[in-house]
């Protein structure tokens, strides 16, 4: 068993928002805040944030837990 830093990325706001990963675990939380920023940075062609559709929206950041490391794959 050891402390890990698991990513959670969700997608969609309001009631249509959803877990869409959460087996991610790193041993730095550096490296997890890492992946959390570059899973939610956006790219595309709109000038203005007004134009990206609510269900695009990403949200990630990292936990701690302490989890069984022989069972869960570790970055």
């Amino acid at each position: 068993m050891e402390h890990l830093f698991l990513l959670l990325v969700w997608l969609g706001t309001g009631d249509g928002r959803y877990l869409s990963s959460n087996d991610m675990y790193f041993r730095s939380i550096d490296h997890c805040n890492y992946f959390a920023a570059e899973v939610s940075r956006r790219f595309g062609s709109a000038p203005d944030i007004r134009y990206n559709h609510p269900d695009d929206q990403v949200t990630a950041y990292c936990v701690p837990k302490y989890v069984d490391t022989s069972k869960v794959r570790v970055y």
